[in-house]
């Protein structure tokens, strides 16, 4: 069978229900999608059981399906596939590209290595081997020192050294949690997506699940990462920020919001059209090209 040339996708997690900032991931992502005659997966990232929510993936995909966005195929759910982490994981092992690590937060904070930007980056305590009488918590990947670049639809051209910023980094957590950077890799290739459009928050995930992609010998997808709405304060709407969620109620209103932030210009006389109408607008006039090129941007009320 011969898979579509684009395949996208929208992988919220189930911490809550979504709120605008979701809302406008999930609308470009399906529109780009339908741009290209391709298909567009939904899967639930609720690979970290502590911050899961009862009840918030079903949420999440009634707002999804409220605001006329529909999805091919079954939603694949993380939680339901730990085997196919822990067989990568040991893959991986195998061929040494990661080994166990017995340091706790505190001892890394402690320590005197620090990424260009100030933050913490792993020192390397366990890479030749545990400290004696220390029993491992985690398991790292190593990486290597130099620039990984990559070509952003929106961000435009980036850059990395994982070694430098990061440091070898948790794939399995000390917890038992397999990590976000593991499990959306593995996902990806499973699910053969060709485009990631996300938004801007994820851009530092980029450099180290390129990593990871060329470590398993899996394809690169084409990312687009999207400016992150923020409130008028310039902090990202999210459940610390109080941001409010969406309400499935006024679903056209919701959408002609997330086309005015995405620089589509939409016209003001279909603010309050029908959903469907709206959609048949979005189809027809849809251009990536006009996102705007920030990592944040303030949304409008």
């Amino acid at each position: 069978m011969n898979l579509p040339a684009y395949i996208g996708r929208f992988a919220p997690s189930p911490t809550g229900p979504l709120h605008i900032g979701s809302l406008i991931a999930a609308v470009a992502s399906y529109l780009e999608a339908r741009h290209h005659h391709g298909r567009w997966l939904v899967r639930i990232e609720d690979i970290d059981a502590p911050r899961t929510i009862p009840g918030a993936a079903s949420t999440i995909l009634d707002q999804l399906a409220a605001h006329g966005l529909e999805w091919d195929g079954e939603v694949l759910w993380q939680s339901w596939r730990l085997d196919a982490y822990q067989e990568v994981l040991d893959h991986l092992r195998e061929k040494g590209f990661v080994y166990p690590c017995a340091c706790s937060r505190k001892e890394i904070a402690d320590s005197s290595l620090r990424a260009p930007d100030g933050s913490y980056r792993y020192p390397g305590t366990c890479r030749q081997g545990l400290p004696t009488n220390r029993k491992a918590h985690a398991w790292r990947v190593r990486t290597d020192a130099g620039p990984l670049p990559w070509q952003d639809l929106i961000q435009g051209a980036q850059q990395e050294d994982v070694w430098e910023t990061i440091g070898d980094f948790v794939l399995r957590r000390g917890d038992g949690q397999f990590a976000y950077q593991l499990a959306v890799v593995v996902d990806d290739a499973r699910q053969n997506v060709t485009h990631v459009v996300r938004g801007a928050d994820l851009l530092d995930s980029t450099a180290r699940q390129i990593l990871l992609q060329r470590l398993l010998g899996y394809p690169q997808p084409v990312y687009a990462h999207l400016p992150v709405a923020t409130n008028p304060a310039g902090e990202k709407l999210s459940k610390q920020t109080l941001a409010a969620p969406i309400s499935s109620e006024q679903p056209a209103e919701n959408l002609w919001r997330v086309l005015h932030f995405l620089a589509q210009n939409p016209p003001v006389a279909l603010r309050h059209a029908s959903l469907d109408e709206l959609w048949q607008w979005a189809f027809a006039n849809w251009d990536l090209a006009k996102a705007p090129r920030t990592r944040h941007s303030v949304i409008n009320p």
